[in-house]
């Protein structure tokens, strides 16, 4: 197996459990709603400001959450984040995923990695927060959708 298909199936199973977590949220009350909507805005965020550094570009800030007033404006973005993020991973070959990425982060630092390192960080980096989004849904008393990746595994989440 290929750093590349590993990569591609992480990426699957990051947009399953995103889907299933807004899932979740189109039960919620508007109100309700907005407890995790910073969560959640920052998830897409930050998707987008990666994707954009990959692409040779260094945004110098995230989206605000208050963009993002509904769970309506979150999914048209992010999904068009979604698309643009998968396109470029398929544009991809191996070799392009070991070379040399430099970026400057929201610090106006420069930092160098291997490009699949900065994508695995990402991934991780959602995943964390999705343990976020879990922990709201408790606190709302809303039972969460498991997103674990053995689960969706199990649920055959590849598309």
């Amino acid at each position: 197996m290929t750093v590349r298909t590993i990569l591609r199936e992480l990426i699957d199973h990051n947009y399953w459990a995103r889907d299933r977590q807004l899932q979740a949220c189109a039960a919620l009350s508007q109100e309700q709603f907005l407890h995790v909507r910073d969560i959640l805005a920052h998830l897409l965020a930050v998707e987008w400001i990666w994707l954009e550094r990959w692409r040779g570009r260094s945004p110098r800030s995230l989206m605000a959450p208050e963009e993002f007033p509904t769970l309506a404006a979150i999914r048209e973005r992010w999904s068009a984040v979604e698309a643009e993020l998968r396109a470029f991973v398929d544009g991809l070959g191996d070799q392009d995923l070991e070379r040399a990425f430099t970026y400057i982060n929201l610090r106006g630092e420069t930092w160098t990695y291997p490009l699949y390192r900065a994508m695995f960080h990402v991934l991780s980096h959602q995943s964390y927060h999705r343990g976020q989004v879990t922990t709201q849904f408790r606190l709302l008393g809303v039972k969460p959708p498991p997103v674990d990746f053995l689960i969706a595994c199990d649920m055959d989440f590849r598309r």
